[in-house]
């Protein structure tokens, strides 16, 4: 029991290193002297499939079938929109890596809406967690066409009905 309570009283904060350059070390808000917090792969794809959607510019996360599996899931009743699909992570105890693939929408420029989705998901990734973000992939594959589709709309009972798209 002795030697037990000795380990506790030796434990040290996990430290993450400082940006280069900066000689310091702060300890990681995920982990202290009263316990250590993990956090899920599905939380963190989560969290960065709902920051990648927030942004103008794009109209939607993942690849072809991914859509139109999650189109058909949310028709179902009782169905929900799955917020991590076309979103991957990596997670450690203190960084995360994200790898998400997005359709643009037709007309913005490309490399402004990638720049904007790495930067909303970086921030809430590391307002949330706690974990810093290391690096954020984005494969755009697809480019959305207004006049290809028409989007249904949901109110918030529930009710669906047919609009023409958006933008024209």
């Amino acid at each position: 029991m002795a030697d037990s309570s000795k380990q506790v009283a030796e434990r040290k904060p996990r430290t993450e290193v400082a940006p280069a350059g900066s000689g310091t070390e702060k300890p990681s808000p995920l982990s202290g002297e009263n316990g250590t917090t993990l956090i899920a792969d599905g939380v963190v794809s989560k969290i960065a499939g709902i920051a990648a959607r927030e942004v103008s510019g794009v109209h939607g996360i993942g690849d072809g079938a991914a859509r139109a599996f999650g189109s058909i899931r949310e028709r179902i009743p009782g169905g929900s929109t799955n917020y991590s699909q076309g979103v991957s992570v990596e997670v450690g105890a203190e960084e995360a890596a994200v790898d998400v693939e997005i359709v643009a929408e037709y007309g913005v420029a490309i490399s402004d809406v990638a720049a904007a989705v790495r930067r909303n998901i970086i921030g809430s990734v590391e307002r949330m967690t706690g974990l810093r973000v290391i690096e954020v992939n984005i494969n755009v594959n697809d480019v959305h066409l207004p006049e290809e589709y028409t989007e249904v709309e949901t109110d918030h009972g529930g009710a669906r009905e047919e609009r023409e798209a958006r933008v024209r």
